[in-house]
């Protein structure tokens, strides 16, 4: 009995260590010292039940004996807690029936004894009267400085037999242990979520019962956990302390800095599986797969009009509101953003920047360029959901699409004889209006269409 005494012993010393040291981002002094106060009633518990069964004769020891040899158990009907033996039961059936009559003033819990309630008292005067001498941490009771006293002295005699990681208690090595055997054994009972250690199951039951007690002193938004609200404050603050080594950019949050590493090493995780085209951030593949979709999630509330980039949603409004402010010196054309007007004045100016690398060729818009450049790279990004033939252009898709659904927008007004595309109207009327526009050089006979006047040219 003694023994297995100092082993709880040691192994509540470990776990009071574990939930102070090991997680500082998730775990407040509030939940340690509520273990502190549950702990030690647990203790006065297990004493009275080692009292229970000190068994001095002989009779008594095989009694025992037999009981311990057998697989029946005996459960509290209150609490579902299980027993190898009926007498440990009924020991434990006293905190269901006893009376604490230790009241801790402004909380209401209680205990019974009076070292009980001086140390749940410590949760609300924050007292910690044990200080280490050497870094100066303090700690509620003795025994959390002697566990904490062993990273000093560099005592590490738990060892991992799979890593070889050492750790200053066996209660750490435990939980480590969980690394490698993937054992969750703390259990969410509303949505069956699995966790390694139960302060993490604590922290995530608050999102269950809505409970948030860490509040933003600033703009009054909460968080589950203090660690979320340390994060969260960095917002306010302006606080960047993950820098990159490179080019020392700063961020507020590691997965930023993560994110613009890839700029250095180029890696883009996140491959279209229907172009093969890579990204940097998921979110930015899920904007790109709306090419290939066609989904358009951003509607405007006025005129049904739908966007695939809320950017576009944005510049449209500005339509309704008929503010441009920006006109155009030479023709009067309003605009609303200055690159929109920028861009107009090309038109004047006759600029065109934007030159293809391959074949010279240059364009007014970044947007026509990234376009025409497809020709070279055979990049066809618009593909059809019903026969799986691709475009290398929007428009081309849209008029293919009018195969599938037979629809001929484009009418001849004199004949009636309809089109899918309006260039092929265009050339119809030809016929109605006489117009001849490709001419032979050889013999001066003119054709109403240009694959005419190919076939026309084999003759000479």
């Amino acid at each position: 009995m003694e023994f297995i005494k100092e082993e709880s012993e040691d192994m509540k010393i470990e776990e009071a260590f574990r939930v102070k040291h090991e997680d500082t981002e998730t775990q407040t002094d509030l939940m340690a010292l509520n273990e502190e106060s549950q702990e030690l009633n647990e203790t006065d518990d297990k004493d009275q039940n080692e009292k229970q069964h000190d068994f001095k004769t002989e009779e008594k020891s095989i009694i025992c004996s037999q009981t311990s040899s057998q697989t029946q158990t005996y459960t509290c009907q209150q609490c579902g807690k299980s027993f190898s033996r009926n007498g440990d039961l009924k020991t434990h059936m006293k905190i269901h029936i006893e009376k604490k009559q230790l009241i801790c003033p402004q909380c209401g819990n209680g205990f019974t004894k009076k070292k009980y309630l001086t140390v749940h008292m410590r949760i609300h005067t924050r007292e910690k009267s044990f200080t280490c001498p050497q870094c100066g941490n303090s700690f509620t009771q003795k025994k959390y400085l002697a566990v904490h006293m062993r990273i000093h002295t560099r005592e590490e005699s738990f060892t991992c037999p799979q890593c070889g990681k050492s750790f200053t208690s066996k209660g750490r090595l435990k939980t480590h242990m969980r690394v490698h055997t993937g054992e969750k054994p703390f259990t969410c009972p509303q949505c069956g979520n699995s966790f390694t250690q139960k302060k993490y199951l604590a922290v995530h039951m608050k999102i269950h019962i809505g409970e948030k007690p860490f509040t933003c002193p600033q703009c009054g938004k909460s968080f589950t956990c203090k660690g979320k609200l340390k994060i969260h404050m960095r917002v306010h603050t302006g606080e960047k302390p993950f820098t990159c080594e490179l080019c020392v950019k700063s961020f507020s949050f590691n997965n930023g800095l993560k994110v613009h590493m890839r700029i250095h090493t180029g890696e883009k995780p996140f491959v279209c599986d229907q172009c093969g085209k890579s990204f940097t951030q998921k979110n930015c593949l899920n904007i790109h797969m709306r090419i290939h979709t066609g989904e358009r999630p951003y509607t405007c509330k006025l005129c049904g009009k739908s966007f695939s980039f809320n950017n576009g949603l944005k510049v449209h409004m500005i339509n309704h509101n008929e503010k441009k402010p920006l006109m155009c010196a030479q023709c009067g054309k309003s605009f609303t953003q200055k690159h929109c007007l920028n861009a107009h004045m090309r038109i004047h100016t006759g600029e065109k920047p934007y030159t293809c690398p391959q074949c010279g060729k240059s364009f007014r818009h970044k947007g026509s360029l990234k376009v025409h450049i497809r020709i070279h790279t055979g990049e066809k990004p618009f593909t059809c959901k019903l026969c799986g033939k691709s475009f290398s252009f929007s428009n081309g898709l849209k008029v293919h699409m009018r195969t599938h659904t037979g629809e001929k927008p484009f009418v001849c007004n004199q004949c009636g004889r309809s089109f899918t595309e309006n260039k092929l109207l265009n050339a119809h009327m030809r016929i109605h209006t006489g117009e001849s526009p490709f001419t032979c050089e050889l013999c001066g006979k003119g054709f109403t269409q240009k694959e005419n006047l190919k076939n026309h040219m084999k003759i000479h």
